[in-house]
């Protein structure tokens, strides 16, 4: 797996990072609010605000890593992006049924085009694992004339011979005749 950069990334994985980006800045203005409520007590106790400022802090950190190492499409980053998008479709879901409409709509939104652009084929192709340098990856066909799948046994492995055991010995079959 060498180094790959955000460079010649396909445009739909570009609007995953930059989705996620957005939803970390967006993440860090719930934060600085969380701190302005907890400073002007305004929040329901003062040590829930100030542990809620903080862990919003902290998730939209992780939310930026995340978006860096989709931008620089890597495949570690694929899971976590979608759990993002979903999660925050869920927590959108929930803000409309809250009539929160200024914060649930761009959360929906967001994890609507997140998802669009992470499962785009060109982006799943980009964040596969085996990604090789001449772009071909498990979701390809084989080449025409090449092998319909991996060699047996692996290259390098020699073949186990097959065991074989001696037929048990059957028991004597005793007739009985009256």
């Amino acid at each position: 797996m060498g180094m790959r950069s955000g460079e010649g990334a396909p445009p739909m994985l570009r609007l995953a990072a930059w989705v996620q980006a957005i939803e970390a800045a967006g993440l860090c203005m719930a934060g600085v609010l969380a701190a302005v409520d907890a400073a002007a007590g305004r929040s329901a106790q003062a040590s829930s605000g100030i542990a809620l400022t903080l862990l919003a802090f902290i998730v939209a950190a992780g939310l930026g890593w995340i978006a860096s190492g989709i931008a620089r499409q890597r495949p570690w980053s694929r899971t976590p992006a979608v759990l993002t998008q979903v999660l925050t479709g869920v927590i959108a879901v929930y803000l409309l049924q809250a009539h929160r409409f200024d914060w649930g709509i761009p959360a929906l939104l967001l994890a609507i085009a997140g998802l669009a652009g992470l499962l785009a084929p060109a982006s799943f192709r980009a964040l596969s694992r085996s990604a090789a340098p001449g772009g071909t990856t498990p979701l390809d066909p084989p080449a025409p004339g090449g092998p319909a799948g991996p060699p047996y046994p692996p290259a390098g492995l020699p073949r186990k011979p097959r065991e074989t055991r001696p037929a048990a010995p059957q028991p004597p079959r005793v007739s009985r005749r009256s």
